[in-house]
């Protein structure tokens, strides 16, 4: 193969200082501007962005605080009937969970022994989606007390809510209070 390049004959004592030379100055080269002998370095990739979807808040109703009695509080004398009977208002979801939460209070469902013996109260917010008939199908902390005993509790009051009326959400979020007198 005949060579294109022009060739250059250089006398046997001249070529090894020529090529010390020359691989001097490359690695002299390669120590003062590293960048010149090699590619640029690719541009650094930005993070992937993390996304997370988060529940609908349809309705955040006001539910009073259940507080324990220390005592139960004496039964009154029964009032005569009015004379005229007024019909009563129809309940709103709403008062309609306050009650059957006062009535597990009542019964001793909501607020634990073991929570009342060690003085423990707080708040937790409840997520739930009610069903068609309107029942709990699903309930979930949202933001605990801090105290699972009372996470559980609060939970396990919601999903005994039934039959709420039809104004109620399919889902929403319900303050639940703990608190001591």
């Amino acid at each position: 193969m005949p060579h294109l390049l022009p060739r250059f004959d250089l006398p046997q004592r001249s070529r090894l200082p020529l090529a010390l030379m020359l691989s001097l100055l490359a690695h002299a080269l390669a120590l003062v501007a590293p960048g010149l002998l090699r590619p640029p370095a690719a541009p650094a990739k930005a993070p992937p962005l993390h996304a997370q979807l988060r529940p609908q808040v349809v309705a955040t109703p006001s539910v009073p605080e259940l507080e324990l009695p220390p005592e139960p509080p004496p039964t009154p004398a029964p009032s005569p009937p009015p004379k005229k009977a007024v019909p009563p208002a129809a309940k709103t979801w709403t008062q309609s969970v306050r009650d059957q939460l006062v009535q597990q209070q009542n019964s001793g469902l909501f607020y634990p022994a073991e929570a009342i013996a060690q003085g423990l109260e707080g708040e937790v917010l409840v997520y739930f989606i009610v069903d068609t008939q309107g029942n709990i199908a699903a309930a979930r902390v949202e933001e605990s007390s801090g105290q699972p005993l009372l996470d559980d509790a609060a939970v396990r009051a919601v999903r005994r809510l039934r039959s709420l009326p039809g104004d109620a959400p399919q889902e929403a979020l319900l303050p639940v209070r703990f608190r001591l007198r």
